[in-house]
């Protein structure tokens, strides 16, 4: 897995475009729309992420965002009194985020495209580095976050949400359910179309076997049967892989379980699909 095959696929596939029917112009006004659109879907799906956000002091604080997508969090930091700086992996994001933030006439300082493994900004920058279902994407993660130590400040904060080992979604459904699934559709030679011809496809490229082991599986079942690379998390794994910190809190979100209508089950803060994490730097302590 490469960093340029990373890139290429969230240049094609940008966070949420296709869940909302993605970005049919580039006039202002089909970014307006869209944005609008987004933002809907998101924060409902996801109610949580405002409440998260709200039990953050952003006020006054030089933050740094890892990861853009849509830029929706972006402007939600920037709203509760952040002087806010971006950076993504790719030019669609940097776009996006630079078009929503010109036409909300929200003020930020800059945006930049840049690898998280060499982050273009100097030592000691930041006091706060928010990076929400990004560095679960980073193969090489532990020279992300040394970089991430490094432009901190001394009682800077890191503030993470990556995909959570101990939820429901991985547990049952992509551990259990889908893997079941695709071997079914695969042994009766049934394809219904849609995301699981995709699935199928990879399955025969790699070997039914081969594809099914839950170290490749679950790439294909965090963002899409196309993403190049996603890795789930638990505590000992957060300390094992973020050497440079020390956690403060953690805390689960989300019941999110595909196929499976989990929604009102009220489990989120025991096997939430979202793990929430404050970390400081050790060395700067």
């Amino acid at each position: 897995m490469t960093e340029n095959e990373i890139q290429e696929f969230w240049q094609k596939h940008p966070c949420g475009d296709a869940q909302v029917g993605g970005l049919s112009g580039r006039h202002s006004t089909d970014y307006e729309k869209f944005f609008q659109r987004y933002d809907s879907f998101r924060y409902e799906e996801e109610k949580h992420i405002l409440q998260c956000l709200d039990g953050i002091n952003f006020n006054n604080k030089k933050v740094l965002e890892v990861g853009l997508g849509q830029g929706a969090d972006s402007e939600q930091i920037i709203r509760r009194g952040a002087i806010w700086s971006g950076l993504d992996l790719t030019n669609e994001s940097v776009h996006r985020t630079q078009t929503r933030l010109q036409l909300r006439r929200l003020p930020y300082d800059t945006v930049k495209q840049g690898n998280v493994l060499n982050i273009p900004f100097s030592d000691n920058n930041f006091d706060i580095v928010f990076s929400h279902g990004v560095l679960h994407h980073v193969p090489d993660i532990k020279q992300a976050q040394k970089e991430i130590s490094r432009i901190l400040k001394p009682n800077g904060e890191l503030i993470i949400m990556v995909y959570s080992k101990w939820s429901l979604n991985y547990i049952l459904s992509i551990g259990l359910i889908r893997r079941m699934g695709l071997f079914l559709l695969n042994t009766l030679g049934m394809d219904p179309g849609g995301i699981y011809s995709q699935h199928l496809a990879n399955a025969h490229k790699l070997g039914i076997w081969q594809y099914l082991r839950m170290e490749n599986f679950i790439h294909y079942n965090t963002d899409g049967p196309l993403n190049p690379y996603s890795k789930v998390y638990d505590i000992p794994e957060i300390k094992k892989d973020f050497p440079d910190f020390i956690i403060i809190k953690s805390y689960k979100r989300f019941m999110h379980a595909p196929p499976l209508p989990v929604r009102f089950l009220p489990l989120d803060r025991l096997l939430g699909w979202h793990l929430w994490v404050h970390l400081h730097p050790i060395k700067k302590i």
